[in-house]
């Protein structure tokens, strides 16, 4: 019932009818508008976390490789220090004439004066 009457009603075509529906569609489409910048800004703010937190989330496990890596290469330092070490005292001691003689007579047979060489087999 209220449709009939709703159609039987006729709208004035008055000056001030007509700017009132430019005002409100003025209205509406500002409020589009609004609306679509506000979901434009709303993509970007999301793009732009889900890029920040996959390149914080990048960097710490690249962080974390590279700690595991200098953990290992301390490990390898200290162990090559070791050998330093005992290639600085091997070389001190092959500078000595009595221990070449005794590495002589031990790896290559050598005899020194009045010695005997014997070759036991295990």
């Amino acid at each position: 019932m209220s449709l009939e009457r709703s159609r039987k009603i006729t709208e004035l075509q008055s000056q001030y009818m007509q700017q009132q529906e430019r005002q409100l569609q003025l209205s509406k489409r500002r409020k589009r508008g609004l609306f679509r910048r506000l979901v434009m800004i709303g993509l970007l703010v999301i793009i732009s976390s889900v890029i920040m937190v996959t390149t914080i989330f990048n960097q710490s496990s690249a962080i974390e490789e590279k700690r595991e890596e200098l953990k290992n290469l301390e490990k390898q330092l200290t162990g090559l220090e070791k050998e330093e070490k005992i290639l600085r005292e091997e070389i001190v001691k092959l500078n000595d004439d009595e221990y070449i003689a005794k590495i002589a007579r031990r790896d290559y047979f050598l005899s020194d004066d009045d010695e005997i060489i014997f070759n036991i087999k295990d």
